[in-house]
């Protein structure tokens, strides 16, 4: 027996039990020309079973839905149609839940192919009503009470919510009649409402039986307010609600533009909009994400190309990307957009399918393949934006990534900006800062950033191909590049000379240092003058038809640092000086060990190396002169490496001693001197004096 699944109909599941609003089910099977119908049922009093499924529907609080997920599969989504807030007392809103058990029924729903029933799903729902308080909560401030007067729980056996807690004679859910049951066994002390109990005091608490005979003329009759238990209380206080944890999407506040742009604040259009460019937040690309002032990126995003896109960024035009944009400065500025066609769009292709091509040609025309930003500023304003699109057509046949790129890029200038290189002092690692005079006008100037560099050598390390890398603040390097000299050149010295001198001069196009990793670029206190020390040839008249002396051929950058502060335990390093100076060297060919050919052909090259060096040098803080051997050596005096310390005989009768009042120092100093001096007469030393005085007076 051979039976075709896809005309079999079935749902999975086929029982479902239900304690929720919402039910889901898949009916499987050949689904064409099925109708879904819905009624409750229950279980026959004598068999207890269901009864067969009918597809004659019932009205009922549920509301059936179906969705087609493909050929053989429908999803049957049944949802309830009525709220399940529980019913107040004085509740005129008929849809509620009379008891907490809200929802108890059984419902069948019958999958029928012209009126015959072809599978069934049974449902027992046992759905509980939300208890949800009388006074819900608010975002609003929570004022508790200043709790001097007023205590914060004044009933704390007060535990269950809208109902009488038995011997809790203070719960305001307790009705008269309940009181009545328990009153004379209320629950003592603070935790059965006595909060404020009156004290030992108060006239009202001693009786006649236990008080003494003076109690009457001593007790005070004073107003609860004024009882002592309340000041164990803290002080009340107004607590502003925290939001928790949420799923949702956080509201995003609305832009406030800004009057000046600061490095991070948000770019703004005209009417007041963030200015956006597609960017990568998280690791996902965003269509719509704000552009910050003097923040560089460059970003790479990918799409799959299902069908030709028709909106934004992939399909743009060139007057939705002119707008108009605040310069931070009370203007505004209009995007220049400049249009570029891509003649080669592989490199922004990345076929998946390769393997298996469709016969349906996709031919996508003036795509959006790169917007390259370039934002021009000065001071804390933007002066000019111009906009690179690049579009092209992209003709596929087969399944493939589509990568669009976006950057932009901020200059000063023509220069772009970069970080600071730390804040205050240098940190280790950073871009050494230098600059350019550049004049604003006849009476005012500013510094246009650059850089230090050394070589950069790339591939086959030529200087013709080098780059140039900036010099990091910290960290000494040697690099270089070579350069091709044939024998014909050897015989223009002057000539090779200048070469690699303008070679060397390109590493440092700068006059100035910055003393510090955030310099003012308008304030000349900020920096220091490069020094350059010339090469002074002595030996210029000896060149020869192959060699030439005095060849800048090495190019050595010294700088000076000195550590001036630590914040945070990050020591804050200052640059004092910074040199640059070359040494030379003598070029002449090499024609030994078989490599002839460049002496013999003059256009033959031998290839020279050219390199540079930059070395930190730190100077140390503590700059006293060394101490004598004398110093070193003679401790009879010295306090700090002695026992007895004779210069502070008298430390006792000094402003410095604090052990006792000066007054007292003073007294019993001058006591001391007293029997010094008296000592000092009655001793053996005066007594011969007088003695040698009375025999040459006799």
């Amino acid at each position: 027996l051979i039976c075709d699944i896809t005309v079999l109909k079935v749902f999975q599941p086929s029982f479902v039990i239900t304690t929720g609003p919402v039910v889901t089910a898949v009916l499987l099977g050949n689904t064409s020309g099925i109708s879904l119908s819905l009624r409750t049922v229950s279980p026959s009093n004598t068999t207890g079973n269901i009864g067969s499924p009918s597809c004659v529907a019932e009205e009922t609080n549920w509301v059936l839905t179906r969705e087609q997920l493909g050929k053989t599969a429908v999803r049957v989504h049944l949802r309830l149609n009525q709220s399940l807030h529980l019913c107040g007392n004085n509740d005129t809103n008929t849809d509620c839940c009379e008891r907490a058990l809200c929802i108890l029924e059984a419902l069948q729903v019958s999958a029928c192919v012209d009126g015959t029933p072809q599978a069934s799903l049974l449902i027992q729902a046992k759905i509980h009503a939300l208890l949800v308080p009388a006074n819900p909560g608010s975002d609003n401030k929570t004022v508790i009470p200043n709790q001097v007067y007023q205590p914060l729980g004044p009933c704390p056996c007060d535990l269950t919510s809208g109902a009488c807690d038995i011997l809790c004679c203070c719960d305001t859910d307790c009705s008269n009649e309940d009181l009545k049951l328990f009153s004379s066994h209320c629950l003592p002390g603070p935790f059965g409402g006595q909060v404020s109990p009156a004290p030992d005091y108060q006239c009202s608490v001693q009786s006649t039986g236990n008080s003494p005979d003076w109690f009457p003329f001593l007790c005070v009759n004073s107003p609860p307010e004024n009882n002592p238990y309340l000041g164990h209380f803290y002080k009340g206080d107004t607590i502003a609600p925290k939001p928790g944890p949420s799923f949702q999407s956080p509201v995003l506040p609305a832009p406030v533009p800004v009057d000046v742009y600061i490095q991070g604040n948000p770019i703004f259009t005209l009417n007041g909009q963030y200015f956006t460019v597609p960017q990568k937040v998280l690791g996902l690309c965003v269509n719509n994400a704000p552009v910050a002032f003097l923040k560089n990126f460059n970003y790479e995003c990918t799409t799959l190309l299902l069908s030709c896109p028709t909106g934004y960024p992939l399909q743009t035009l060139s007057g939705n990307l002119s707008i108009k944009v605040k310069n931070g400065q009370g203007d505004d500025v209009v995007v220049d957009v400049t249009d570029e066609v891509a003649a080669d769009t592989s490199p922004f292709i990345s076929i998946i399918d390769a393997v298996a091509p469709s016969d349906e040609m996709l031919v996508c025309e003036n795509l959006t393949l790169a917007l390259d930003y370039k934002f021009y500023w000065r001071e804390n304003g933007i002066t000019g934006i111009t906009l690179t699109r690049t579009i092209g057509t992209i003709i596929l046949n087969s399944r493939a990534t589509l990568s669009t790129k976006y950057s932009a890029t901020f200059l000063n200038g023509e220069f772009s900006g970069e970080p600071n290189s730390g804040n205050p002092g240098y940190q280790v690692g950073r871009p050494v800062v230098a600059g350019i005079v550049e004049a604003l006008d006849s009476n005012k100037g500013f510094i246009k950033r650059t850089s230090v560099n050394v070589w950069k050598p790339v591939s086959d390390g030529l200087c013709s191909t080098a780059g140039m890398k900036p010099v990091l603040f910290g960290e000494n390097s040697t690099s270089g590049c070579l350069l091709p000299v044939s024998r014909q050149n050897l015989t223009q010295c002057s000539l090779l000379r200048e070469t690699v001198t303008n070679l060397q001069a390109d590493l440092i196009a700068a006059t100035y240092v910055a003393k510090s990793g955030n310099p003012d670029f308008l304030t000349m206190a900020d920096w220091i003058n490069i020094s350059f020390v010339t090469l002074n040839s002595s030996t210029a008249m000896k060149n020869s038809t192959s060699t030439c002396y005095d060849i800048p051929a090495h190019l050595h950058i010294h700088i000076w640092s000195v550590t001036t502060s630590v914040v945070e335990g990050v020591p804050q390093r200052e640059i004092r000086a910074l040199q640059v100076s070359n040494s030379p060297s003598n070029w002449a060919l090499d024609c030994g060990g078989g490599a002839i050919s460049s002496c013999v052909d003059p256009e033959e090259p031998q290839l020279f190396s050219i390199t540079s060096s930059v070395t930190f040098i730190d100077i140390p803080i503590n700059t006293r002169p060394p101490k004598t051997r004398f110093y070193i050596n003679f401790t009879e005096y010295d306090c700090n490496r002695n026992d007895v310390c004779w210069p502070e005989l008298a430390f006792p009768i000094t402003k410095y001693y604090t052990g006792e009042p000066f007054s007292q120092s003073l007294a019993k100093g001058m006591i001391l001197v007293f029997f010094f001096i008296v000592a000092s007469v009655l001793g053996t030393p005066w007594r011969q004096i007088r003695q040698a005085w009375n025999n040459s007076a006799h």
